[in-house]
């Protein structure tokens, strides 16, 4: 298993919040492991138990070339002693980027399909050919989302969240697993918001709704208008954004998902979303590999 890091709450003293008589705390995950950190840790963990259960040796993932869960997956698989291939969607650019330079360093076995290709990762004629090319695996979907991935996240709301009593939990949301677990792990007594960081992400909840395998509720909602251009874009808004809250707060952030859900949340205290007395508790889902702390 991999190692775990019990990680801070820290209380962001800000004047909008004060002003609305609302409280932000921040459970700080992205300190969880060293570079497996974040949501992705439990994400990975029963995935990476049943691999080892079914004994392969080899694990086989997809993801984009600024993919987190790329990143996480190749650092779990040196750690654990097993092969990592990742599927990566786009052309090879060199030099690597940071993220996928770490992986390869790791032991990462990349391979390069095109976009076209990379949409058929889900069909069972698609998965064989990877398997005649590469041989066994144990099969790790996008973004680490699948049963085994919900159940870690619903472990972490009930043994990380629910002591720390709050009537909220925001998290950025791309492939929403990690939301549909922390709804399982709350059952539906604590408001939970996810801020989509997909340009079009109306879909992502029926795609949560079919994740709820554990509990089925409906507090939970997602915010989709705080993407930014899409997935991994940016603008001089949110960039200016981010290098406040660090100046400010001494809290590092990435453009492609806390920047905005952290962007979101402090226009939503604006505009009177929360009511009074309200705590807010952010998961900071990390995403900063590469960059300073």
């Amino acid at each position: 298993m991999l190692n775990y890091f019990e990680t801070p709450v820290i209380e962001i003293l800000d004047k909008a919040a004060e002003k609305a008589g609302v409280k932000i705390l921040i459970k700080r995950e992205d300190l969880n492991h060293l570079y497996a950190s974040d949501n992705k840790w439990w994400k990975l963990k029963y995935n990476l138990q049943e691999a080892k259960r079914l004994g392969h040796d080899t694990l086989l993932t997809f993801g984009g070339a600024f993919s987190n869960h790329i990143f996480a997956t190749a650092v779990a698989g040196k750690e654990l002693g097993l092969k990592s291939i990742g599927i990566i969607r786009g052309e090879k650019v060199l030099p690597l980027n940071h993220t996928l330079a770490f992986a390869e360093n790791c032991g990462m076995q990349m391979h390069f399909i095109s976009r076209e290709d990379y949409r058929r990762k889900t069909e069972q004629p698609f998965i064989d050919q990877l398997k005649e090319k590469f041989g066994e695996f144990y099969l790790i979907p996008e973004g680490g989302t699948n049963a085994f991935a919900i159940r870690g996240c619903a472990e972490f709301a009930k043994e990380k969240i629910w002591p720390i009593g709050c009537t909220h939990v925001c998290l950025p949301v791309g492939t929403g697993g990690t939301l549909a677990g922390i709804v399982s792990g709350l059952r539906g007594e604590t408001k939970v918001i996810g801020f989509s960081v997909l340009k079009d992400g109306s879909f992502l909840r029926e795609e949560i709704k079919s994740q709820l395998v554990f509990f089925i509720g409906s507090n939970w909602e997602i915010q989709t208008d705080y993407h930014f251009g899409g997935y991994a874009k940016q603008t001089s808004v949110l960039t200016e954004f981010m290098i406040n809250m660090k100046q400010q707060y001494d809290l590092p952030l990435d453009h492609v998902y806390t920047g905005k859900m952290m962007f979101g949340i402090f226009d939503l205290i604006k505009k009177g979303y929360f009511e009074k007395g309200s705590v807010i508790l952010v998961i900071h889902t990390g995403g900063l590999q590469g960059s300073d702390r």
